[in-house]
């Protein structure tokens, strides 16, 4: 009976244990707080799975960070409004680049045919030069691939006018599922391309504004903004032939593997991601520029997660380190 009673004081005093861990009240506070600040509201069970993959974020997101502290890594994690999501939420919500096949990459042109000559500057940031909108948000759809082409025609499209214009991602998450993309169920940046060019135009935010839902298509000529005769690939895992069409060009649309909880979590430095592959590009980015700090070189990429996620909405990428998350694997733009 002893024994008995033994054990179960054991099995009870474990679980106490298990769930004083789980629900530690030094963070119920912070988890109020956080679920305020983003709007967040639960039933009662949900409350406490969520709660605990916040908490396990917490924990991968300190410990990370005291590395950092240490110097063993480039670049520190800050919790955010992604949260409660775990990593492969995360991944399957908010990453909507579609893997594409070998004969989707077809290009007739290569940028990499530019002069080898060319001497390219040390660093590049068209932000200074009025080519980039602010930050945008996604929401809770996977159209980064829309915010991503609209980007490369913003920039293109204040290059050839010099008036800088927000343009309409729902417009191509709505009309550019016959060129085969599949709205906030992903896409590609030369499909929202080509849909500009065969539809001659694209309107503007103001005219089409974001609803991160799958609408009805409703183009307006009457809100067009901009048009686009053709799209060009840079030479795929390419970082010269990358640079070389940053400098020359201006911002371009690119893929990423972004499916890492360095990802979700990046707060701020030159991200470099070891687990990263050249070849599973999961989301598309923005690359408006490149340089170099504390001995790194690093990408300058807009992202579409809002300015709460990140350096202000924005991400340093490492730059020559061997294609790191396949940052030129998939790099394209469109021509105006």
């Amino acid at each position: 009976m002893e024994t008995s009673l033994v054990r179960g004081y054991v099995l009870l005093s474990f679980l106490a244990l298990a769930f004083a861990q789980m629900f530690d009240p030094l963070l119920s506070e912070p988890w109020l707080n956080w679920k305020s600040y983003h709007g967040r509201e639960y039933m009662q069970k949900e409350d406490s799975y969520r709660r605990a993959v916040w908490k396990k974020n917490l924990k991968t997101i300190q410990l990370h960070n005291l590395g950092y502290s240490m110097g063993k890594h480039s670049f520190d994690l800050a919790m955010n409004q992604f949260g409660d999501m775990t990593t492969e939420e995360f991944h399957q919500l908010m990453n909507g680049f579609q893997q594409p096949d070998t004969e989707h990459l077809t290009s007739t042109k290569d940028v990499s045919t530019r002069p080898k000559s060319l001497k390219l500057p040390g660093s590049v940031d068209w932000r200074d030069k009025g080519y980039v909108t602010p930050v945008k948000n996604q929401g809770a759809c996977g159209s980064c691939w829309a915010f991503s082409s609209t980007g490369a025609l913003e920039g293109q499209t204040f290059k050839k006018t010099g008036k800088l214009v927000s343009l309409s991602e729902q417009n191509l998450v709505d009309c550019s599922k016959a060129e085969g993309n599949s709205g906030c169920g992903g896409g590609w940046m030369e499909n929202a391309f080509k849909y500009v060019s065969d539809n001659n135009g694209i309107d503007s935010e103001d005219g089409y504004p974001y609803t991160a839902t799958d609408d009805p298509c409703n183009y307006n000529p009457n809100y067009k903004a901009t048009n686009c005769t053709n799209y060009m690939f840079v030479s795929e895992g390419n970082e010269t032939a990358l640079a070389m069409a940053v400098a020359t060009i201006g911002p371009i649309s690119i893929a990423i593997d972004a499916t890492h909880q360095s990802f979700q979590f990046y707060h701020h430095g030159v991200y470099y991601e070891p687990d990263c592959t050249d070849y599973t590009m999961s989301h598309a980015v923005l690359i408006v520029g490149y340089g170099r700090k504390s001995g790194k070189n690093y990408w300058i990429v807009k992202n579409s997660y809002s300015t709460s996620w990140g350096d202000k909405g924005y991400i340093l990428m490492s730059k020559d380190k061997m294609n790191n998350c396949g940052i030129a694997s998939h790099a394209v733009y469109p021509v105006i």
